[in-house]
C-alpha cells in the first residue's frame, strides 16, 4: 500500500539525510535522517490525537502558515499521513484572504509558529472569526521534534516520541486526499484543487525520473513550500528516491550562493524571476559543479536560458507544470537528449493532446493532459469540472476511440488553459494562455513571443507585454520592462528594438519603464495584475 501513498518516502532509506537546514534558518545546520523525519511525523500525529480526540476523522482539513522550516516539513507529512489534507497558506495572507481559504477548505485547525503567535496576527484573527481552531507549533531542538498547543490551551503536549507500534501510516489510502491547494487563475475566484496521495506519488516518480535523481542528489530548496513547485517539485521528488532537501527559510540572492555551496547542493529549482535575479548576482570564485538548472511555474526567455548556461556552467531544462496535474506534466530532457530553447519540452508521464474548443484534434490550440497524477476534478465546483474536463471527438463529434493499452484509457482529458503546439520530435512550444492572448484587430498575439523579443534588448532586466482595451482594435498592445542598474532606454528605443523582430501589429504601443512588477508570493508574474497596476494607476 505504501507504493501509492506518502509513506513510501520512509521506505528503506533509514539513516540517511533527509532534510537539512542552513545557517539562516531558525534551527540552524540542523541534519535530519529519513528514520528522523519519519518519528518526528509520528510524534505530530500523536500529539494531534491527543488535542483532537474523537474530532480527528479521516478527511479533517488542517491549514498552515508556516515559513519554510522543519515544523512546515513535519507539518505537511504529519497530517497527509494521518489521513488528514494538509492546505499550506501563504504566510504573507492578509486576513481577508485567510478566511476565504479557511472557510473554502472547510479547515479544522491553522496551525501557526509559536513565535509569530500574537493577537494581531492575521491568521489568528481570520480564524478566530469563523471558529477554527488555532494550534502553535515549534521546533524541539533536544528532541529533534515538534511540539503541539492549542493556542488557547495552558499546557503543550508533550513532544514524546511514539514507537512504531502506536503510530504506523497502515491505514493511508491511495485515493485520499493528501494536498488542497487553490489555483492562482488569472479571472475569477480561486478554484480549490484536491490532490490524492496516488496523484502526488506519480508526480513524484515522474519527476525523480525525468532527472535521475538518485540518493545521491540533494537539492537546495528556492521555492516556498505552500506551492506545488517547492513541495512537489523540489522535496517531496528528492525524498521520494532517497534524495536530500536543503531547506533555507526563503531565497535570499545575496545568500544563495554561500549556502548551496555550503551544504554541497547539486541542482535547484526556481521561476524565472529567480533566475534573472542570479544572473545579476556575482559567479562565485569557484563555482560549484550544478547538475542541472529547472525552471519552471512561468515562461522562460531562450536568451535568459543561454546567458544562465553560459554563467553557471550546467543544463537548464524547461519544464511546465499546473497546481491541477500535481506539478509537473512536461519537461525538457537531460542531456544528452535535446533540450530546445523556447519549449517546455517533452510529456513526462502523461499523455497529451493538442485540441480545440470541440474537443477535436488540431495543430494549434489547447494543451491537454491526462495521467495519474492529474486531479479527479475542482472541490464543490461542477461547472468548473465540466468546462476543464473533456473527451476527444473526432470531425463528425463522434467520441474518439480510446486506446485500451493506454493505463490512462476512460481517464477525461484536463483542459490546462494553455495554447500550445507539438513539434515533428514532440516538444511542446506554448504560445500563451488562452484568456491571455492579445486580440488586436482579430490577429492573435502570442504575449510570449512579445516577451521574449524585450528580454533580448541588452539594457532590459525584466519584461512583460499585456493586453489593454482599444475603442478601434478591441485590444492594443502595452509592455512594461524593468531596466538593469545603470542603462537609459527611452520608451521609442524599445519600440523600436521591438519593430526589427515583430511584425507592426505585434509593437507594444505604449511600454512603461518601472523599477519593479506586482508578483506573486512564487514571484510569478500575471498579465492580468500587471495591466491593471500601470493602466488604472494602482501603482501609486
Amino acid at each position: 500500500m505504501h507504493s501509492k501513498t506518502l509513506a513510501a518516502i520512509f521506505e528503506n532509506q533509514g539513516s540517511s539525510p533527509a532534510i537539512i537546514t542552513t545557517a539562516s534558518s531558525t534551527e540552524g545546520h540542523v541534519e535530519l535522517s529519513f528514520e528522523q523525519v519519519a518519528v518526528a511525523t509520528k510524534s505530530f500525529i500523536a500529539q494531534s490525537r491527543a488535542i483532537l480526540g474523537s474530532e480527528l476523522l479521516p478527511g479533517t482539513t488542517i491549514s498552515y502558515m508556516l515559513e519554510n522550516d522543519l515544523p512546515c516539513v513535519v507539518a505537511f507529512l504529519g497530517v497527509a499521513l494521518m489521513r488528514g489534507i494538509s492546505a499550506p497558506l501563504n504566510p504573507a495572507m492578509k486576513q481577508a484572504e485567510i478566511e476565504f481559504y479557511l472557510e473554502d477548505a472547510q479547515s479544522k485547525v491553522l496551525l501557526i509558529n509559536k513565535a509569530s503567535a500574537h493577537k494581531e496576527h492575521e491568521g489568528i484573527k481570520a480564524a478566530k472569526k469563523l471558529n477554527v481552531d488555532v494550534w502553535t507549533i515549534l521546533w524541539d531542538s533536544e528532541a529533534k521534534g515538534i511540539v503541539l498547543a492549542p493556542l488557547d490551551g495552558e499546557n503543550a503536549i508533550a513532544s514524546k516520541t511514539p514507537s512504531s507500534c502506536e503510530i504506523s501510516f497502515e491505514s493511508v489510502q491511495p485515493g485520499d486526499t493528501a494536498l488542497l491547494l487553490h489555483t492562482s487563475g488569472t479571472t475569477g475566484r480561486p478554484k480549490a484543487v484536491p490532490l490524492s496521495h496516488q496523484n502526488l506519488v506519480r508526480s513524484m516518480h515522474n519527476i525523480s525520473k525525468t532527472y535521475n535523481l538518485t540518493p545521491s542528489d540533494r537539492t537546495f530548496l528556492v521555492m516556498p513550500l505552500f506551492h506545488v513547485h517547492g513541495l512537489i517539485g523540489a522535496m517531496l521528488s528528492s525524498l521520494y528516491v532517497g534524495g536530500s532537501v536543503v531547506v533555507p527559510p526563503r531565497f535570499s540572492a545575496s545568500k544563495f550562493w554561500n549556502e548551496y555551496i555550503m551544504s554541497k547542493s547539486n541542482w535547484y529549482s526556481a521561476v524565472p524571476t529567480i533566475h534573472q535575479i542570479l544572473l545579476l548576482q556575482p559567479v562565485p570564485e569557484s563555482l560549484p559543479v550544478i547538475r542541472f538548472i529547472r525552471s519552471c511555474s512561468a515562461s522562460l526567455a531562450p536568451n535568459i536560458l543561454k546567458n544562465l548556461e553560459e554563467k553557471f556552467k550546467a543544463p537548464v531544462l524547461e519544464a511546465y507544470a499546473m497546481t491541477e496535474a500535481s506539478h509537473q506534466m512536461c519537461s525538457n530532457p537531460l542531456p544528452p537528449a535535446t533540450h530546445k530553447p523556447g519549449s517546455v519540452g517533452i510529456p513526462q508521464g502523461v499523455e497529451l493532446a493538442i485540441l480545440n474548443d470541440k474537443g477535436q484534434r488540431v495543430e494549434l490550440g489547447e494543451v491537454c493532459v491526462r495521467g495519474e497524477n492529474v486531479t479527479s476534478g475542482y472541490l464543490n465546483n461542477p461547472e468548473a469540472n465540466r468546462s476543464s474536463f473533456t473527451k476527444i471527438y473526432n470531425s463528425d463529434m463522434a467520441e474518439e476511440v480510446d486506446d485500451t493499452s493506454s493505463q490512462n484509457c476512460g481517464r477525461l482529458w484536463f483542459r490546462t488553459g494553455d495554447q500550445g503546439r507539438v513539434d515533428a520530435d514532440g516538444y511542446l512550444f506554448l504560445t500563451g494562455r488562452i484568456k491571455e492572448l492579445i486580440n488586436r484587430g482579430g490577429e492573435k498575439i502570442s504575449p510570449l513571443e512579445v516577451d521574449a523579443v524585450l528580454l533580448q534588448i541588452p539594457e532590459v532586466s525584466e519584461a512583460v507585454c499585456f493586453a489593454v482595451d482599444d475603442e478601434m482594435y478591441g485590444q492594443e498592445v502595452n509592455a512594461a520592462v524593468v531596466l538593469k542598474e545603470g542603462q537609459v532606454l527611452t520608451e521609442a528605443d524599445i519600440q523600436d528594438y521591438v519593430s526589427r523582430y515583430l511584425a507592426k501589429f505585434k509593437v507594444p504601443k505604449r511600454v512603461f519603464i518601472t523599477k519593479h512588477f506586482p508578483k506573486t508570493a512564487t514571484g510569478k508574474i500575471q498579465r492580468r495584475v500587471v495591466s491593471d497596476y500601470f493602466t488604472k494607476g494602482l501603482q501609486g
